[in-house]
């Protein structure tokens, strides 16, 4: 499946007018059919995004300040959506959570030109930064927003460090995705990474 039509399953943020949605889909997806081309995104100039696209430079630029800030909502396109926390309790959050982590993990291994843009990415410090500022950043905070319900709720010992914490939820969700891309990333995989964890974390009962 290429990344444009992926782009129909997350529409990534909306901005100024809705008759401006069809408009902000077509340079976006120009940006995917460049990528899917070949095209490295060091040569992929907003100059040729808006030829490919069939729009004006200034069309683009009313949107996006540069092509850092564009290439970040391109690869939000190209992810499943953020989740939506249940709120249930704190075990069926994470679970939640960690599912998608997997879900994005499937996603990079069946795209090659996804896997190979997440490489450039980071070789360009402007746009690795802008992607973590946006997107990796607000997904850490939620995981620790989670964290501290639970340590609120007493689901949690009130003595765990959250970021630690936090880090060693996620870790083998991403150990398996990243560095481990022959490893099975088992449907029920997020379920048994947070019940194996929560046992040793959970409060001793009265």
């Amino acid at each position: 499946m290429s990344l444009a039509h992926r782009r129909v399953r997350h529409e990534g943020p909306v901005r100024g007018r809705p008759r401006s949605e069809a408009v902000e889909r077509s340079i976006i997806e120009g940006v995917m059919k460049l990528l899917e081309d070949g095209v490295p995104l060091t040569e992929v100039s907003i100059e040729r995004v808006a030829r490919t696209a069939g729009v004006g430079k200034a069309t683009i630029y009313r949107r996006w300040s540069g092509k850092e800030e564009l290439f970040v909502d391109v690869l939000r396109a190209a992810e499943p959506a953020d989740p939506e926390l249940p709120g249930t309790s704190m075990r069926d959050d994470l679970v939640v959570l960690l599912e998608s982590l997997r879900q994005r993990g499937l996603v990079t291994r069946s795209s090659a030109i996804l896997h190979n843009v997440y490489a450039q990415m980071k070789s360009s410090p402007k746009i690795w930064a802008a992607y973590h500022a946006t997107v990796i950043d607000p997904r850490r905070r939620m995981g620790h927003e989670v964290l501290r319900r639970g340590q609120l709720n007493g689901e949690l010992r009130e003595d765990v460090d959250i970021e630690l914490l936090n880090d060693i939820f996620v870790g083998p969700m991403l150990v398996r995705s990243v560095m481990r891309p022959d490893a099975e990333l088992d449907e029920d995989l997020a379920t048994r990474i947070v019940d194996t964890l929560l046992q040793g974390l959970q409060p001793p009962k009265p």
